[in-house]
């Protein structure tokens, strides 16, 4: 389990929100916490009455009030503060290579209209080396969903290299919570030109495409099973869209775990579609595992 947990904080609701999550998952897991705010002094183009000596103190206040806020919740737990002196994507994205988890704020809209997910954690999501939480500030029919739940991991593929990230967060924070976890794998059924002889005679061995999908399904976690036999797994697929799978179940979840696509050939990394919507919409926190 990380040593250390760190949350971006940034003055806002959602943010101290961020902190709120983040302190409760380092007491559970034992491990310290660090409150960071990037801030950087620029001179406006136009003239402000506000000068860097205020907007500095301004920067080291949020941190203060993250501080006391979280403190006064878990007066055990280790807290640290640092103002990072560069722009808030560059200083969070190092912080997810020196960080066992980042944590940030986003904007909840509902889960008819969305969440407003900001430019800069999209940017730290596609660059993070490390994985990151996204966590929307709470509203009061939450309160079911924060006292309980199930760990949710959507399992998209049945190579270890591929889902481990994504199945190392998962079973740490239900081992963490005492939490049941449920991996989930969304299938669809394949086009007939995407068929081999080989595909039909997989399919048939395992009784099906269903059977074919379960079998895979459990393939991918047995390894994590056998690290947490402690952990109360079920194992769920079905047919449908993942996305819209996945959102089904994070309705009562108290946390959603799912992967990002590792960088292409070019270097670049892509949060990939499902991932995207999920973070959108998805009323529990988001947790994001960087892929390779």
């Amino acid at each position: 389990m990380p040593t250390t947990l760190t949350v971006g904080l940034d003055g806002t609701d959602h943010s101290l929100a961020a902190a709120d999550w983040a302190a409760a998952e380092a007491a559970r897991r034992g491990a310290a916490l660090r409150l960071v705010h990037a801030w950087v002094w620029r001179s406006p183009d136009v003239p402000v009455a506000v000068d860097a000596e205020a907007q500095q103190k301004w920067a080291e206040d949020v941190l203060k009030e993250g501080e006391r806020r979280v403190t006064a919740a878990h007066p055990g737990l280790e807290v640290g503060t640092r103002l990072l002196p560069d722009d808030p994507v560059s200083a969070l994205v190092a912080e997810t290579a020196r960080s066992g988890l980042l944590v940030l704020g986003s904007r909840g809209y509902g889960t008819l209209v969305g969440h407003l997910v900001g430019s800069v954690a999209l940017h730290v999501l596609r660059e993070a080396v490390g994985p990151v939480v996204l966590v929307r500030s709470p509203r009061e029919d939450d309160a079911g969903r924060r006292a309980g739940g199930e760990v949710v991991v959507g399992v998209p593929d049945a190579d270890e290299a591929a889902v481990a990230p994504a199945l190392d967060l998962a079973f740490e924070a239900a081992a963490a919570r005492g939490a049941r976890l449920r991996a989930v794998r969304a299938w669809t059924i394949p086009p007939v030109f995407a068929w081999s002889a080989g595909s039909y005679c997989l399919a048939a061995e395992a009784g099906g495409l269903e059977q074919l999908e379960q079998q895979r399904l459990s393939d991918a976690v047995r390894p994590w099973r056998e690290r947490y036999p402690r952990v109360d797994v079920v194992e769920e697929t079905e047919l449908g869209g993942a996305a819209q799978v996945l959102l089904a179940r994070s309705a009562s979840a108290c946390l959603l775990v799912v992967g990002r696509h590792a960088a292409d050939g070019h270097g670049i990394r892509r949060i990939g579609s499902v991932t995207h919507a999920v973070l959108h919409h998805a009323p529990c926190p988001v947790a994001v595992a960087a892929g390779v």
